[in-house]
Order: C-alpha cells, then sequence, then structure tokens
C-alpha cells in the first residue's frame, strides 16, 4: 500500500478515538443536533477504522507466514500450511486494498440524503409511458430489497395504465464496501434517457418498436435549505385532485403546485390528503429541483470535475438501452453489457449499480495519484 494511503488510514485510526471520547461526555446529549452529526461520522470513521485494523491483522499474519516459511524448509507440511497463509492473507489484503482506497475517496456531501427519483415518458407515445411504469416498478424492488422506503410522491396516469411522469421519494440506508450508503448515493447514476426496444402490447405484427424515457435522481434537502428560498419568489397554486385516493381526495382543492419564479422550476404534489401536507411535499420536491440545477451548472463550468463524473446527469444523454429481444441491457457510459434483462427489470440493479460506482471510484483514485 502506498504511504500517502496508509498516513490518512492512520488519521481515521486517530479520530475514531477523539470522536469516541466526545460521545462519551455527559453533556453530548443536551445538544441533539451536534450528538447526530457526530455519531453519524463515528459511523463512517469506525468503518474506515475497523478494515484498516483488519488489514493491519492480516499484514501481520503475511509477515508471520513468511517467517515460518524460511525457517521450515525441511517439514513439508509445516511449509504448506504457511504457504496456504500466504496465499490466504495476500488475497484478502488486495481486497481489503480496494476497498480501503474507496472508503478514502472525496464524498458527495449529498449521497447520505434521500432522493426523488422522476421518470417521465418521452417519445414512443403510449409505449413510453408503459415503460415509465416498468421503470417505476423497477426501482421500487430494487429499493424494497435494499431495505429503502419507497412512496409515490405524484403520478399523472396514461389510459394504458402507464405513466406521463410519476416522482418517487426514496429514503433509507444501506451498507457497501465503501461504507454506508444513502439513497441518492446508491441511485445517483441513474439520471439520464433511457431507451427500451421491445414489441409493445399494442403492436398486432410483432415489430419491434423503439421508445425513450427520462429519469432524473435529486437529493432531497434539508428543512433548513428551504428556509432559503424567498417566500415572495413562489407562487402556490391549489386545484382538485385527479385520479385514485377516494371520495376525499377529489372533493377538495388539496392539490398543490408551487412555481419558483426565478428560475420557473416548477413541482405539484396530490396524494396527500390534505393541502398542507401536499404543499410540504411539494416544497421539498422544489428545493431539490432547484439544488439539482445550481449543482448542474457548477459541474459544467468545472471540466475536470465532469470528467471524473459517470455522464452529466443531464436528461438529454442517452445513457442505457434495454432490449428485450435480446434480452440485453447496455450502460453506454461504461460499456457494460448484461444478458440478463427480466432480472433487472424485477429490480435486480446491483450489478448495474456497483458497476458504475466502481468505474466512478476508479477515476477518482486515478486522479488522487496524479495530485499525490
Amino acid at each position: 500500500m502506498k504511504p500517502f494511503l496508509r498516513q490518512q488510514l492512520a488519521r481515521f485510526a486517530d479520530r475514531l478515538g477523539e470522536l469516541e471520547f466526545l460521545l462519551s461526555r455527559e453533556d453530548i446529549m443536551q445538544d441533539m443536533k451536534q450528538f447526530l452529526v457526530l455519531s453519524r461520522e463515528h459511523t463512517e470513521v469506525g468503518a474506515v477504522a475497523g478494515r484498516w485494523a483488519r488489514y493491519q491483522q492480516r499484514e501481520a499474519d503475511l509477515a508471520a507466514s513468511q517467517e515460518m516459511l524460511s525457517g521450515s524448509a525441511e517439514d513439508e507440511e509445516m511449509s504448506a500450511m504457511a504457504q496456504e497463509e500466504i496465499d490466504s492473507a495476500s488475497a484478502e489484503l488486495a481486497q481489503l486494498e480496494q476497498e480501503l482506497q474507496r472508503m478514502l475517496l472525496p464524498k458527495d456531501p449529498d449521497d447520505q440524503r434521500p432522493a426523488f427519483v422522476e421518470i417521465r415518458a418521452g417519445t414512443g407515445g403510449d409505449e413510453s409511458a408503459l415503460f415509465a411504469a416498468d421503470l417505476a416498478r423497477m426501482y421500487t424492488r430494487y429499493c424494497d430489497a435494499a431495505g429503502f422506503k419507497t412512496e409515490i410522491m405524484s403520478a399523472s396516469e396514461s389510459e394504458l395504465g402507464g405513466y406521463k411522469d410519476v416522482v418517487l421519494r426514496i429514503e433509507g440506508t444501506t451498507m457497501t464496501n465503501a461504507g454506508p450508503c444513502g439513497a441518492y448515493g446508491m441511485l445517483k447514476f441513474e439520471s439520464g434517457g433511457h431507451r427500451v426496444q421491445r414489441v409493445p402490447a399494442t403492436e398486432t405484427q410483432g415489430r419491434i418498436h423503439t421508445s425513450a424515457c427520462t429519469v432524473a435522481v435529486l437529493a432531497e434537502q434539508d428543512e433548513a435549505e428551504a428556509i432559503k428560498i424567498n417566500p415572495s419568489d413562489l407562487r402556490i397554486d391549489t386545484y382538485r385532485a385527479s385520479g385514485a385516493g377516494g371520495q376525499h381526495i377529489n372533493k377538495t382543492d388539496s392539490a398543490v403546485r408551487i412555481t419558483h419564479i426565478p428560475t420557473g422550476i416548477v413541482a405539484e404534489c396530490q396524494d396527500g390528503r390534505s393541502q398542507h401536507s401536499n404543499k410540504a411535499q411539494a416544497l421539498k420536491v422544489l428545493t431539490a429541483r432547484i439544488h439539482e440545477k445550481d449543482r448542474s451548472e457548477r459541474a459544467a463550468k468545472d471540466a475536470a470535475e465532469r470528467k471524473s463524473l459517470v455522464g452529466s446527469g443531464d436528461r438529454s444523454d442517452r445513457i442505457r438501452t434495454y432490449n428485450f429481444p435480446q434480452g440485453r441491457l447496455s450502460d453506454h457510459r461504461i460499456n457494460l453489457t448484461l444478458y440478463k434483462l427480466l432480472g433487472i427489470m424485477e429490480g435486480d440493479l446491483g450489478d448495474v449499480i456497483e458497476a458504475l460506482q466502481a468505474y466512478e471510484a476508479a477515476q477518482q483514485m486515478a486522479a488522487l495519484e496524479l495530485n499525490a
């Protein structure tokens, strides 16, 4: 392992001791906000320090086994045992080093946040709307398996049962090789254009059609961020909700549409029972969209940062093709091809997401080594 990585890992071990001392103080519970910040950092630092401790232990095991091997040349059984341990320790050390490198990469501060996933039907008419529903189902199933909580914030259904557009809110944390990760961190590379090639249910002559949807993944901001929006910059409209929801939702003007006048960004919510809850949810979506707009503009100005990312996340970027006749999924950003499309559509997205994260980690590590 390179010296600069060892130095960084040693700092994590020192910081873990500091955090354990701070969290043990009696007065820490009097400031719950600070306690939560320290607890979150303790979880992240502890994950790195734990892997580093394991790495050091296996290094010691490897050194002891190498010494045993050199001193037992005449004892075949001891030599075989020593060589077996050397092979085992070497393999685990290589894996641990990869994990630790990923853990040390710069963290996106939004990775731990809940996410909004917006799916909009594009070219292809009814078939595009049906594909939008398939994508929503795919993400929901993936999130269920990962332990995330998913809810529909708003939806506009098509006549054939698909979605013209749908917004999902996803919340939770899952463990990865690089430590705990939130919904946004797991799904952020899904932003862009998704193309499907298949025979639509409405096609009578068996011809393959191509249609598309766009996906945007937005990080939900803290409530404090929402306060930064000037209320005078907002136009709030209420209207009667449409679609499923029972008699109450259809008899009152409970649906809310909020427009941010300076940017023209709009968010709406109609799935809650009250105007108050719909307004709160719509404001969260609006804040996330404004934040994402600012984020995209900053990234566009920084060419070096853009090169380190897996695509720009722009809706116009065609990132993936779902070819049903061949059972093939192709992610065009990293030249990934998988022939298990039906499983992926059932929520088995793990291989795709891990490949995207690994590619991004490799790009970031190369940049770190270049600047070291």
